[in-house]
């Protein structure tokens, strides 16, 4: 395992032992409205403060993408760690327990490691470029099945920006009759991170923010399968709009929802 990932597992436990020492007292916390429906909590702040810590201490001159402090770090450097501190934080502040850390490093825009934690599972994905990916130390895989009326697949609904809403419900429509099921974890990290694992045969989602995403991303490649944008000649990390899937499905999918993407309005996030 390369030493980076290892920098990456130490910063993701160490934000999830932030958000663990929370997780009874939530009613205590306090909470701001980024935008609508879209919050932020001291243990968002703390546990990004802690992965922070962790990563400067041994990597000071790298850049950061994170959540909640934004850009950060060096600016003349092709090193960048890419940070959610607690993906699914409406879950979080509400008792639901789906939500999760996610930690990446990119460099010269190539994802090296990715971690996404689980604090209340107790479980650890992680990946390293050309290494393969884990679940607690024991290798995963994408999911085999390869008729898409019998794939499992996760999504997540828009909630700030609605100006895609009707594209996504396009999709939605077309996608629900021809699969065994669609879930809304409230966690893309978890959803991507599900995928690598085979728990859930496929993903789909639309205005996902690289933070959401990068970690999650490597996961599944790693685990052989695909992530393919859904705005042409964009990658998927910048897109954030995205599918994914083992590779016979990924395409099945794609051509499906490919009549709506034409549709799709906005910039890319950046």
């Amino acid at each position: 395992m390369q030493p980076i990932t290892n920098i990456a597992i130490r910063a993701a436990r160490r934000g999830g032992e932030v958000i663990l020492r929370q997780v009874d007292r939530v009613e205590h916390l306090r909470v701001q409205e980024k935008a609508r429906h879209d919050f932020v909590s001291e243990v968002d702040r703390g546990a990004e403060q802690a992965i922070l810590e962790v990563i400067r201490s041994v990597y000071p001159d790298h850049a950061i993408l994170a959540e909640e402090s934004g850009r950060g770090g060096a600016t003349e450097t092709d090193l960048r760690w890419i940070i959610d501190p607690l993906d699914g934080t409406t879950n979080f502040l509400h008792g639901l327990p789906i939500f999760a850390v996610s930690v990446a490093f990119e460099a010269r825009g190539v994802l090296e490691a990715g971690v996404v934690l689980d604090p209340l599972r107790g479980e650890l994905f992680v990946a390293s470029r050309g290494e393969g990916a884990l679940l607690n130390d024991r290798r995963i895989r994408v999911a085999k099945r390869t008729n898409l009326d019998e794939a499992l697949l996760g999504t997540g609904f828009p909630f700030r920006d609605f100006g895609n809403l009707d594209a996504y419900l396009d999709m939605f429509r077309t996608l629900l009759p021809r699969v065994s099921g669609i879930r809304r974890g409230g966690s893309a990290a978890l959803d991507l991170a599900y995928v690598a694992a085979g728990r859930l045969d496929g993903f789909f989602e639309l205005g996902l923010n690289p933070w959401d995403t990068a970690a999650g991303l490597l996961l599944i490649q790693e685990a052989g399968g695909l992530t393919e944008s859904l705005r042409e000649g964009v990658s998927p990390l910048l897109s954030g709009d995205l599918v994914s899937g083992n590779p016979k499905l990924l395409s099945e999918l794609r051509d499906l929802l490919a009549p709506w993407c034409r549709a799709l309005s906005g910039p890319p996030v950046d």
